[in-house]
C-alpha cells in the first residue's frame, strides 16, 4: 500500500469572493454601492458605523442630512435603547425586510407596510428586499414626513442618469471557487487503484470542500473529472478535515496518472470560507 501527499500550503480559496469591504470596515455594506435616495433629504449612506445585514436583521445606523438613522435599538447612535424603544429592521432569512428604523428629525421609517397593519400584510404595497444571490437591495421604504426612500435606481428607473443602490456582502448562496491540480505520476506502468482522498486545513461551520477525480494511462489525458457515480455533476465530499472518503474504483483503477479538481464553498452568508493546507490521496498497486 502506498500513499501520495499533495500539498497546497495556505490554499484559501474564497476570501476575494466573500466581499472585500469586510476587511476594511466594520460593515458588510459595499463601499461603492452604499446609498439610498430620498427627494427631500437626499442621499442616505449605509456604508457607515457598523451597518450590517444578516439573516435575521439590519443593525447599526446610516448617515443622512437629517442625522443618523438607527436600524436596530440595540445598536443605535446612543447605544442599546431597547429598554425604552424596542425596534429593528428584521430579515426573514430570504431577504424580505420588515419593521422600523428611527431618526430623531423625521421619526419612524417603515421598510414594509400596507393599509391597516404595522408589518407586511398579505398583500404587500411596498417593501425593501435583498437579493440573496447578489446582495442588492431594492424597493422602497416610507416615512410620513419625507415620503419614499429608494434603495435602488431601478426604482424609480433612473439608473441611466444616477447609478445607485445599497449592496451588502450578505448572501444565502455560497460563494464557490475551483482549482485543478497538476498531473501526478504513480510510476506504475500497469496502473494503480486510487483508494481515498482527504484534506487537511480548516472548515468553518457551513463551509465545504469537495473533489472530483480524473485518471488516465497517458500523461496527456484525456482528463475527465468524475464524482462517485461517474458523472461530472457529483462530488467526493469528506465530512470534515482528516476524514478520508472512498474513491469509486470502477472509474479509477489500473490508471498510472491522476489529478483532481477541488471545489471550495463558503458558508451561505459568505462570511467564512475553508482553508486547505494539504490534500492526501491514497493509492495502491
Amino acid at each position: 500500500m502506498e500513499k501520495t501527499t499533495i500539498k497546497f500550503i495556505g490554499l484559501i480559496g474564497l476570501i476575494g469572493l466573500i466581499g472585500p469591504s469586510i476587511a476594511f470596515a466594520a460593515t458588510n455594506i459595499d463601499s461603492t454601492y452604499r446609498y439610498a435616495w430620498n427627494d427631500v433629504i437626499g442621499w442616505i449612506d449605509f456604508y457607515f458605523d457598523d451597518v450590517n445585514a444578516t439573516s435575521t436583521q439590519l443593525s447599526g445606523y446610516a448617515s443622512s442630512s437629517v442625522g443618523y438613522i438607527a436600524l436596530d435599538c440595540a445598536t443605535s447612535p446612543n447605544g442599546d435603547i431597547c429598554a425604552t424603544s424596542d425596534f429593528k429592521v428584521s430579515n426573514d432569512g430570504s431577504g424580505y425586510l420588515t419593521g422600523w428604523a428611527w431618526n430623531d428629525a423625521i421619526g419612524w421609517i417603515s421598510f414594509c407596510g400596507g393599509a391597516g397593519t404595522t408589518d407586511c400584510p398579505g398583500s404587500v404595497s411596498y417593501q425593501v428586499t435583498i437579493n440573496t444571490a447578489t446582495g442588492d437591495f431594492s424597493g422602497w421604504a416610507w416615512n410620513d414626513i419625507v415620503g419614499w426612500i429608494s434603495f435602488n435606481c431601478l426604482q424609480p428607473n433612473t439608473c441611466g442618469t444616477s447609478d445607485y443602490k445599497v449592496k451588502t456582502a450578505w448572501r444565502t448562496v455560497a460563494a464557490t471557487s475551483t482549482l485543478i491540480s497538476s498531473i501526478f505520476d504513480t510510476g506504475a506502468s500497469s496502473g494503480v487503484a486510487i483508494n481515498t482522498i482527504m484534506w487537511q486545513g480548516n472548515k468553518p461551520s457551513g463551509a465545504n470542500v469537495k473533489f472530483q477525480i480524473a485518471s488516465s494511462n497517458s500523461s496527456s489525458g484525456p482528463w475527465s473529472y468524475f464524482g462517485p457515480d461517474g458523472s461530472d455533476t457529483t462530488h467526493y465530499t469528506p465530512t470534515d478535515v482528516n476524514i478520508p472518503v472512498q474513491i469509486n474504483l470502477a472509474h479509477h483503477s489500473n490508471k498510472r496518472y491522476f489529478r483532481y479538481k477541488i471545489f471550495l464553498e463558503s458558508n451561505a452568508s459568505q462570511t467564512a470560507s475553508p482553508r486547505v493546507d494539504d490534500v492526501i490521496i491514497n493509492w495502491s498497486p
